[in-house]
């Protein structure tokens, strides 16, 4: 009789430790959820659209609209368009640099537009990678893509892509990349 007690208190035991185990396994997840947000609070003036990137209003990041403003925004890894006149705002997902040290931050402005670039992989890009070609003419196979804009930094462009894959990923060696359309 006594050996059925302690096996019954063994199973009250075992059960009762795998649950408090077990809930506190759960309290981490529950306390990590919003780990993953860029924001804690966005203000009001910031909206959602359909595809979940954050619209952003040009106040806070530049002093007026002439000749039109374009920001970056590496975290969203998005594209903010606005007019000369504020008629115009556009949003574009893009690609953004793979690694920080390739991430340039700061104002720059366009300098030129091409359609139909010619493309020639920096020094440090031959040296990551030895085997891509020291030109390509324009083309489909252009990692610039039908459109490029140079920016006053120089290697850097705002451009589209002959590989769409990139887009929404870290996956340039600086540059900003957008679908051929936009």
């Amino acid at each position: 009789m006594s050996n059925f007690n302690n096996n019954k208190i063994n199973r009250r035991l075992f059960l009762g430790s795998t649950a408090a185990a077990m809930s506190a396994l759960a309290a981490p997840a529950i306390a990590q959820s919003g780990s993953t947000e860029i924001e804690k609070e966005i203000s009001s003036e910031v909206r959602r659209n359909i595809s979940s990137f954050r619209s952003l209003e040009w106040r806070p990041y530049f002093s007026n609209l002439k000749n039109g403003a374009c920001l970056v925004d590496t975290t969203s890894r998005a594209l903010h368009f606005w007019s000369e006149d504020e008629s115009i705002y556009k949003l574009y997902p893009t690609s953004v640099p793979m690694t920080e040290e390739l991430t340039r931050r700061g104002r720059t402005r366009i300098v030129k537009k091409v359609v139909g670039p010619d493309w020639r992989p920096t020094a440090s890009m031959l040296k990551r990678n030895p085997e891509w070609p020291h030109y390509i003419p324009p083309g489909p196979d252009n990692p610039l893509g039908t459109h490029a804009m140079y920016l006053s930094w120089r290697y850097y462009r705002i451009h589209g892509t002959h590989d769409t894959r990139k887009i929404g990923r870290r996956s340039s060696n600086g540059c900003i990349g957008l679908y051929n359309e936009h």
